[in-house]
């Protein structure tokens, strides 16, 4: 049993050099019930002609939901000016989104974050998502395994609790975790309802944890990950929302992007089922 719904996380396509049209195509052609696009390749669309309609057409043509977007504004940087800016972004990128109709925008450690206490950080979570409200987008915190500082679940946990938003949602990932050395068992701490997106990748074994890279993780399943192990965890914590399929790899040694996403449909189903 699959007790989850699958995204796809299009960094996966990456190396494809698809506009935001052909990878929504490409996610509804093999199967995929969600979408997490990211922010460069939506401005890069509307730049180059495309309109947020079209945008939105797509999307519903294709009955694929856009989950989340993939966005880097510094909402936690230690300069005020920085983080002012950050909000402005945010704010753009926001009201951008809220008009294509996508539920969350992700919000992880970008900036200048290393000297930052994480109740500073709580603070500004808790302004983005506010902001976030009034636009009807919800900012989804983040921890990036070799962020400075919110780089473990803990951390985000915290953030999470001091920023006092109500039902306020994590997105997690297998390997940001693992580099980040944050234990899996920690997510038994959590609700269903507090994860607002789960990527979904493993990642090979590795002698020495800090040298792994984006470009390292490989398709669920394949890598030394405890999949099923978290699988079940997110399963009992009532988890029912989306699992998205997010992979850096530079080659995938001739296969199409369709069998690429298929591929990693199938996997993904495999190794997260309970």
């Amino acid at each position: 049993m699959f007790p989850f719904k699958a995204a796809l996380n299009t960094s996966t396509l990456f190396p494809f050099s698809l506009n935001v049209i052909e990878q929504i195509k490409i996610a509804a052609e093999a199967g995929y019930d969600g979408i997490e696009l990211w922010m460069r390749d939506i401005e890069a669309f509307i730049e180059n002609g495309g309109s947020v309609q079209e945008l939105k057409n797509a999307l519903h043509d294709a009955k694929v939901e856009l989950v989340n977007v993939i966005a880097f504004f510094k909402w936690a940087d230690a300069d005020l000016s920085v983080r002012e800016e950050g909000f402005a972004q945010a704010t753009r990128e926001m009201k951008l989104l809220a008009d294509i109709g996508c539920r969350y925008i992700a919000a992880p450690p970008f900036g200048d974050v290393a000297s930052v206490e994480l109740e500073d950080m709580a603070d500004s979570f808790q302004q983005l998502v506010s902001l976030g409200e009034e636009i009807g987008v919800e900012p989804v915190l983040e921890f990036w395994g070799k962020a400075l500082k919110l780089s473990t679940l803990p951390e985000a946990i915290h953030v999470l609790k001091e920023s006092k938003v109500e039902n306020g949602k994590l997105l997690l990932d297998p390997f940001h975790m693992h580099v980040g050395g944050s234990d899996f068992a920690t997510i038994q701490q959590l609700t269903g309802e507090q994860i607002g997106v789960f990527h979904v990748n493993d990642y090979p074994h590795a002698e020495n944890i800090e040298s792994l890279v984006d470009a390292d993780r490989v398709f669920p399943g394949e890598g030394v990950s405890p999949t099923k192990e978290i699988a079940q965890t997110l399963h009992n914590i009532g988890y029912k929302g989306y699992l998205s399929l997010e992979l850096f790899i530079e080659d995938f040694e001739g296969k199409s992007a369709l069998e690429v996403a298929t591929y990693g449909l199938n996997a993904m189903k495999k190794a997260y089922s309970i």
